[in-house]
């Protein structure tokens, strides 16, 4: 059996990388739209002040990527050293999205950020804009790659287990492409990450406004950044909805618990918008309920319900009892290949196989299961709802304290009218809010599909490696001191690109870009500005 205590620890310490990394994969993924965008302007209006924001901003860009590809590195590794069964069990599956990752979409990326550097004094402005979108596309790309992966952790279709390796294996890799899961969750992540470069771009740019410096660079971005942030805050609620529905779908218990909806209700099901989740008396204390909603959201009709969470305990004993039935055929199969009766038993049965295995964290073998076995492990399909609860309604509280920020500011800039200087100091602190929403967004996703890591067919318990305890505390903590001085470095490098702000970028455009300079063909039209 294996110690609980190691698969804590190695929960952790993925837990703590992962979200780390995706501190930087946001801010990349907005920014780099909008440094196209304004290096598109600049291409279509020739004005000196479009190229210089591209500069400033891509510089930033840079120094988020640059962290973001760092921190990003060791995560691939840890699927080797942490999850050496998870590794073993379902790497025909997850390992090819990851790596068409790697060889396509990560080196179009790196590719581009290159020429995107140091291309200016060898581009014309066209050919230069065209690279700045490649690059924003591959870095869009690498998402969508390692979001399939993802969603196939979540949902995974495609893929079968065959009992002579004892490994999971593709079988259309179409489906594994077009996963439901995966596209609503890539769709609703990047432009999550929009939000997130919008409101960088909003947000430093009002430290200038209220400084009064660099104005013209401030309010243009400001702008751009108000009308950008404002559809893709709306497009976050929209595409939110649908990969709630897709959760509907295929991660039921998942969505129990976020609503700590106990028990199955009439339909629609109500949205609960405040209360304290009980877990002694698995009931909702000072609940508030929005009639409806939650069916519609869930649903999108009127008749169909939505499980509560003591009816798929129910329908998880099921599948546990079926399961048991697959893992003796299992181990009739791995006692004699030849047994076609316990094949043909296995395949009847083989869908309900990673229930059974929820047993072995609990007994060693599953064949001598209890009833209270079976209790104990079709209870623990719950993850901690007051955890999910609380994080998704902060997560979507952030989210309109966004939309609000954006609208406002909209508001003022479309009319072309002096905004007020809370708006700006609002913009300021708001700063904070994406990150927020964004890494509330991941523990949801991740935490509330516990105890699998792979949906229905791989418990958390059984992918670890077998590591000692001190290796892995002797990691994360090493893991903890190293992404500390890169957190520090990033900030004061953020920080001093800020501080110097654009000036440099007018004056000599090579200062910050070492070997680029101003084409001769831009030269002209800088001059005649």
């Amino acid at each position: 059996m294996t110690d609980p205590l190691l698969v804590d620890l190695s929960r952790l310490q993925f837990a703590l990388t992962a979200m780390y990394h995706f501190l930087f994969v946001p801010l990349t993924l907005g920014l780099s739209i909008l440094v196209a965008m304004m290096e598109t302007v600049y291409v279509m209006t020739r004005r000196k002040i479009w190229r210089d924001m591209t500069k400033f901003w891509g510089l930033l860009f840079g120094i988020n990527f640059a962290l973001g590809v760092a921190t990003g590195l060791t995560m691939e590794f840890q699927f080797g050293m942490n999850w050496a069964y998870y590794s073993h069990y379902v790497g025909d599956v997850f390992g090819a999205p990851l790596a068409i990752e790697g060889l396509m979409a990560f080196f179009l990326e790196a590719t581009f950020v290159g020429l995107f550097f140091f291309g200016w004094d060898k581009l014309s402005a066209l050919a230069h804009c065209i690279v700045t979108w490649l690059m924003a596309l591959g870095t869009n790309f690498s998402a969508l790659w390692i979001l399939i992966a993802n969603g196939w952790m979540q949902n995974p279709v495609g893929s079968l287990f065959n009992p002579d390796t004892m490994r999971m294996e593709v079988t259309d890799f179409a489906a594994v492409i077009l996963n439901p899961v995966a596209q609503a969750k890539f769709v609703h992540t990047v432009s999550a990450g929009y939000v997130c470069g919008a409101v960088f771009v909003l947000g430093v740019s009002a430290f200038y406004i209220l400084r009064g410096r660099h104005l013209e660079l401030a309010k243009r971005s400001f702008a751009i950044a108000a009308a950008f942030g404002l559809a893709s805050a709306l497009s976050v609620v929209v595409l939110g909805d649908e990969s709630g529905y897709a959760v509907t779908d295929h991660q039921k218990m998942k969505l129990a618990a976020m609503e700590a909806m106990w028990h199955t209700e009439p339909a629609p099901a109500a949205f609960t918008a405040i209360g304290v989740p009980d877990l002694e008396s698995r009931t909702t204390r000072y609940a508030l309920h929005i009639p409806y909603a939650m069916g519609l959201i869930g649903t999108r009709s009127l008749t169909t319900e939505i499980p509560g969470i003591t009816e798929l305990v129910a329908h998880a004993k099921d599948r546990i009892r079926n399961g048991l039935v697959a893992y003796a055929a299992l181990e009739r199969i791995k006692a004699d290949r030849t047994d076609e009766a316990a094949r043909a038993e296995f395949a009847r049965t083989q869908a309900d196989l990673g229930y059974a295995q929820l047993l072995k964290p609990l007994i060693g073998d599953p064949r001598t299961a209890t009833d209270a076995d079976i209790d104990r492990a079709a209870w623990s399909t719950v993850p901690h709802v007051p955890s999910l609860f609380f994080t998704f309604r902060a997560m979507v509280a952030c989210g309109f304290l966004l939309i609000a920020l954006f609208g406002a500011s909209l508001w003022y800039t479309a009319r072309e009218a002096e905004a007020p200087r809370w708006l700006f100091r609002a913009a300021l602190f708001a700063l904070p809010l994406p990150w927020i929403a964004i890494e509330f967004g991941w523990f949801v996703a991740e935490f509330g599909r516990q105890p699998w890591i792979i949906e229905g067919v791989l418990p958390t318990a059984l992918a670890t490696s077998e590591l000692g305890i001190p290796s892995l505390i002797t990691t994360i903590v090493g893991f903890t001191l190293v992404y500390g001085v890169l957190a520090v470095i990033e900030v004061q490098l953020m920080l001093r690109a800020i501080a110097k702000g654009p000036e440099t970028l007018a004056e000599d455009p090579a200062a910050l870009f070492p070997g680029a300079g101003t084409n001769r063909n831009e030269a002209g039209l800088v001059a005649a500005e």
